[in-house]
């Protein structure tokens, strides 16, 4: 088994005294890609959180990349965020900046190289997401999936461990999508970088997931590659890969709102 990139033990996390997340013990192995699925309310943004450390977790440790998260002071925290990378659901870019700018912001924020070395690397990296002739353009004149792309260059432009997706392929057609996730998982092949994906598309988790985790109601639901859930004994699990249609009537979840198909993020 190769070295976790994260490790969760026995964590308990939420806000205030109110528990999301029970008793989580999990790891994500170094140089996969991990889909992370669950409906609203099940915790996955709360676990996003958690795991960088933007709240503390109730109980348990958190480990990212070796480290204690809450162990950190603010300079070994500020250290450890530059050796990971994120992809917002909407891309976060700054409007007034150009692509260029957007993409060489942490390079001018954490590092002292010299410009040309700077625009030099931000070229090479949208030649990889396919936009090296967009880098003068406001976010504003390209394409939604284009600023999906400019947000990737950007969260890689360090070249980091890890890299946290958070709803990649939300907002874009099949065909737009599926250009994303080819160069997410061309990423990981090159840099061998490890991603931890947010994501409801069963064709994106088909086409980009080395494991899943699905989470439910604020536990771990089920583990393991696409195959292994497609088999799953457990119904929510086994219908969710399976594109089972939920049973009509009744006042309870459904089966494919549980598993976020329908329902927007709230947890």
């Amino acid at each position: 088994m190769s070295e976790a990139v994260i490790e969760l033990v026995d964590v308990v996390a939420g806000y205030g005294s109110e528990a999301v997340l029970e008793d989580l013990n999990l790891s994500i192995w170094r140089g996969q890609i991990t889909a992370l699925l669950g409906g609203s309310g099940s915790g996955k943004s709360t676990l996003l959180r958690t795991i960088v450390g933007l709240q503390p977790p109730l109980s348990g440790t958190v480990r990212l990349l070796g480290e204690d998260v809450q162990k950190l002071d603010d300079r070994e925290r500020r250290a450890l965020m530059v050796r990971t990378g994120m992809l917002f659901q909407y891309g976060a870019l700054f409007g007034s900046s150009t692509i260029m700018d957007n993409v060489a912001l942490p390079l001018r924020q954490h590092t002292t190289l010299p410009e040309a070395v700077i625009v030099e690397m931000v070229r090479m990296k949208l030649a990889l997401v396919g936009l090296d002739d967009l880098e003068s353009r406001l976010p504003a004149d390209v394409s939604g999936g284009q600023r999906k792309r400019v947000a990737l260059a950007r969260a890689a432009i360090l070249d980091p461990e890890i890299i946290f997706c958070d709803e990649p392929s939300a907002g874009l057609d099949p065909v737009v999508a599926a250009g994303l996730d080819d160069v997410l998982r061309r990423f990981q092949r090159l840099f061998g970088m490890s991603m931890l994906v947010v994501t409801h598309e069963l064709e994106s988790i088909k086409m980009l997931a080395d494991r899943v985790v699905m989470l439910d109601e604020g536990r771990v639901l089920a583990v393991g590659t696409v195959g292994e859930l497609s088999d799953s004994p457990i119904q929510e699990v086994h219908d969710f890969f399976h594109r089972v249609p939920p049973p009509m009537g009744g006042d309870h979840d459904t089966v494919l709102q549980r598993m976020g198909v329908e329902a927007d993020e709230g947890a």
